[in-house]
């Protein structure tokens, strides 16, 4: 894979129906030749933080994030518990894509089979922080979980535990408990996917760890298959990005210690940063978010890429 340092901002292919999220540019690639129609998935260099994409992009992040996310999915299809969309990673298999995009696309895509999206974020917990850490303050449970008093911030679980959310198209996504997800999904694809997500975030934690990371947590994303008639099928497959810095929290296990936020290998770097913009009174957390200085672009991607390091070199 290309690791060329060139800033990819945004993408504009000759493709229908692009869609263009926090980080990536997605384009659906018809269906011809009596094959079944493709989505192509760009990992841009842009960054936000706070609900907010900042102007400056963080040079070889997207990079980062396609490198880390492909070496999961080959790590899972070891695992054969469940099939993933992930086709090529190499512009030349791209349908209809002139030549003289590639440089668009090098090393920051994947292309993947079309589906239809389950509108539920599958997210396993080994530690408890974030939105968890907030409920579980609050009510003493995770997404309806009752786990035990005396827990602290960061502290390992007894067990991993899923927690499902709703898939947000704008803003924060919001924990739901796992019959509101079968509400959405069906219990029996909840319950099948709930097994899958435990035993790929187990796995792949026990993995991180022998390398001196602890994967916190993380969130997979789920589909159907669509044929080549444009119909969805019963196909359960893992799409979008897996296991990477910005699906996961990935802590160095050398610096961990319970009851305090960790460092991590992801764009907490950013955050604590426009923090201190925020505090003297230069920014309000809202659009549009205030230029990066290359020093907090160089840390940022450092970060991203020394985990790619850890965990694949």
């Amino acid at each position: 894979m290309n690791t060329t340092q060139t800033s990819v901002y945004e993408t504009h292919l000759p493709f229908p129906d692009r869609r263009q999220g926090k980080v990536r540019d997605i384009y659906q690639i018809p269906a011809q030749n009596g094959e079944a129609g493709k989505v192509l998935i760009i990992a841009s260099d842009r960054i936000s933080a706070f609900d907010v994409v900042m102007p400056t992009p963080v040079s070889g992040k997207g990079q980062e994030l396609t490198t880390i996310s492909c070496k999961w999915f080959d790590f899972i299809r070891n695992l054969e518990i469940i099939e993933d969309h992930l086709l090529s990673t190499n512009p030349e298999d791209v349908p209809g894509l002139d030549s003289s995009l590639y440089d668009q696309c090098d090393g920051r895509m994947m292309l993947g089979r079309a589906c239809e999206v389950i509108p539920v974020e599958f997210v396993v917990r080994g530690y408890i922080a974030g939105s968890g850490w907030k409920e579980y303050q609050n009510d003493g449970t995770v997404c309806g979980i009752t786990l035990p008093e005396g827990l602290q911030l960061s502290s390992k679980l007894p067990e991993p535990i899923f927690t499902p959310a709703t898939k947000a198209v704008e803003g924060h996504d919001e924990n739901i408990d796992f019959d509101t997800a079968s509400e959405i999904a069906g219990k029996e694809v909840m319950e099948r996917l709930r097994n899958v997500s435990l035993e790929i975030y187990t796995k792949a934690a026990a993995y991180a760890a022998e390398r001196g990371i602890i994967l916190a947590d993380t969130k997979f994303e789920f589909g159907y298959a669509i044929d080549a008639h444009g119909n969805t099928t019963d196909e359960l497959l893992l799409i979008d990005e897996v296991l990477t810095p910005d699906s996961s929290r990935f802590w160095p296990a050398d610096d961990y210690s319970i009851g305090r936020e960790q460092d991590s290998f992801d764009k907490q770097y950013v955050r604590n940063w426009l923090e201190t913009i925020v505090e003297s009174g230069d920014w309000d957390k809202t659009p549009p978010g205030p230029a990066l200085p290359q020093e907090i672009i160089d840390g940022t991607v450092a970060r991203y890429r020394e985990a790619a390091t850890r965990l694949f070199n």
